[in-house]
């Protein structure tokens, strides 16, 4: 996957996680590609407000970090964007600050149940977030995509 090669433990990034990631900060990567999504189409979960069409769910890296800073989980927040050590987030406190809503969405999307989802994101984030932000400085939006498109 190139520049995400060693951004998540055991450096394995499985498609299921790219898939919940992707959903996160690049939504409009992922629409209508979903080969996990059921033949019955389900009621639509309600986009959070504020979210933009190329930003993910949450309005794309920005969006999720401001998510994070919001639920008091800044420290670790800014951990990763910097460029000292990254701080880990547990599972149950990423959950509680992207939302239940957003979590439900990405693990319809990606097949995975909200437990293991969880895990897989709060393991990943802390190194995705570093390697999206190498000099310390949230990229755009479209720089998110593209990275995630190479």
């Amino acid at each position: 996957m190139g520049l995400f090669d060693n951004a998540v433990p055991g450096g394995n990034i499985t498609k299921p996680l790219m898939i919940a990631l992707g959903a996160l900060l690049v939504g409009k990567m992922l629409s209508g590609r979903s080969e996990e999504q059921p033949a019955e189409p389900q009621a639509p979960v309600p986009t959070p407000t504020g979210t933009s069409a190329d930003g993910g769910l949450l309005g794309g890296l920005g969006g999720l970090l401001d998510k994070l800073k919001d639920a008091g989980h800044g420290g670790a927040a800014d951990s990763w964007v910097g460029t000292g050590q990254n701080q880990p987030i547990n599972a149950n406190d990423l959950g509680a600050a992207i939302g239940p809503q957003v979590i439900r969405e990405i693990a319809q999307r990606t097949g995975l149940n909200e437990q293991e989802l969880l895990q897989q994101l709060s393991a990943a984030l802390p190194g995705i977030v570093d390697k999206l932000t190498p000099n310390g400085q949230i990229p755009q939006n479209h720089q998110v995509a593209s990275a995630f498109n190479s």
